[in-house]
């Protein structure tokens, strides 16, 4: 497992923890204070709007969980991963690839998130 790997598998520990105290713990260890995320459908910033978007996705997609979809390619600063969100062992509903840049501290600040698939 590479440095790189385990940043993704905390960083979809946030996006799976539903306890809102220990997700908002997770948040504040994996990203950085004034971390930016776009995707598709969300633009934020920040350590509280990233939890709150999380949070939201949870409600949106109750009873799915998210997982790697399979090693993540880094170098430097930075890396790009592929992720399912999907029921608990079964075939993924959504099917998306992130890049991330860490910062000095080795926390999350940028991600940039791209939907492969998608139901209709």
């Amino acid at each position: 497992m590479s440095d790189f790997d385990t940043v993704v598998e905390r960083y979809l520990a946030a996006w799976n923890e539903t306890d809102p105290a220990v997700r908002r713990a997770t948040i504040e260890e994996v990203f950085s204070a004034d971390v930016r995320y776009v995707d598709p459908i969300a633009s934020v910033q920040g350590r509280e709007a990233l939890d709150a978007l999380i949070g939201a996705a949870q409600q949106q997609f109750s009873g799915l969980v998210f997982t790697p979809g399979g090693p993540a390619d880094a170098h430097h600063d930075q890396g790009r991963f592929t992720w399912h969100l999907g029921p608990a062992q079964a075939e993924p509903v959504v099917v998306g690839f992130d890049v991330v840049e860490r910062d000095a501290d080795g926390r999350i600040r940028t991600v940039l998130g791209f939907i492969d698939r998608a139901p209709a």
